[in-house]
């Protein structure tokens, strides 16, 4: 029998640039590609740890001078909506949810260019043709869906697409890697909606977690997700409930304060199937 190297995935790190959450800081990412047999495992197991998936690639921060973005996830069983937001359900009860297979339309398409335009005309996605958007849809190596909302046409016509949401399924839960809706209903509170439909899904599939992205302390666009009951944000290798936000305020750093690169990765647990291979 002959025996391989272990196969393990090969990390990087992104050149510095500006922080889009956090005026005058600089940003930096750990990443790794999503790729081959063991893409499931490797995603469940990293997600466990703070990665985000974007595509084939899975990124967590890893900035020289700041600790601020840590990974959000809401703990189902113990998730019970605030008044607030057994508000917000009320106001959308209008929407029907639609599952489908990882595919981009047009009508999509439509959907998220009119969103970016009208909240985020600035922000990295402005410039996104609909190659790219399909792009970001359906170049998934797991079990991803796109999650649609409609409401009724007045007119009786076909149903108004009004939300999406590109939701990947890990081992644990959900995880709500990117949405959008329309801006006409942004008064009905559509993004705090989307996490609450999403508790919803998670529940009736017996999934403990909804995985929400990242969490910033003092970031006005991350402000809401701590809104959340039952939520917890990993920091220092552990997942801590979030209980009163300002224990989470981001530390004064300085060169010695982040781990290296090299015992960044060394730390990580990765799935057994890829610590060690024998063909």
């Amino acid at each position: 029998m002959r025996h391989s190297l272990p196969i393990a995935p090969q990390f990087y790190v992104t050149a510095p640039q500006p922080c889009p959450y956090l005026e005058g800081r600089i940003e930096r990412k750990l990443f790794t590609a999503l790729q081959g047999e063991n893409a499931t495992q490797l995603n469940d197991a990293l997600s466990r740890q703070g990665f985000r998936r974007s595509q084939n690639v899975l990124y967590r921060p890893s900035c020289a001078d700041c600790n601020a973005c840590m990974s959000a996830r809401i703990r189902v069983a113990d998730f019970k909506p605030t008044r607030s937001q057994k508000r917000v359900i009320k106001r959308n009860a209008d929407l029907t949810r639609r599952a489908t297979a990882p595919w981009a339309t047009e009508e999509q398409f439509d959907l998220f260019r009119l969103y970016l335009e009208t909240r985020h005309a600035d922000g990295g996605m402005a410039d996104m043709d609909i190659f790219e958007f399909a792009a970001m849809v359906e170049e998934t190596p797991i079990r991803s869906r796109v999650i649609e909302y409609t409401a009724e046409d007045p007119e009786g016509n076909e149903d108004i697409l009004k939300a999406v949401c590109l939701t990947d399924v890990l081992e644990d839960g959900v995880s709500m890697v990117y949405s959008f809706f329309d801006p006409d209903r942004e008064k009905l509170s559509p993004g705090t909606w989307l996490i609450l439909d999403h508790i919803e899904i998670a529940r009736n599939a017996g999934l403990p977690y909804v995985y929400l992205g990242y969490w910033v302390h003092g970031s006005p666009k991350m402000d809401y997700k701590a809104k959340f009951p039952a939520l917890e944000v990993h920091r220092k290798g552990v997942w801590e409930r979030l209980e009163n936000p300002d224990k989470f305020r981001p530390a004064e750093t300085h060169p010695l304060s982040t781990d290296p690169i090299a015992e960044q990765v060394a730390q990580l647990s990765l799935p057994d199937a890829m610590a060690q291979n024998d063909i």
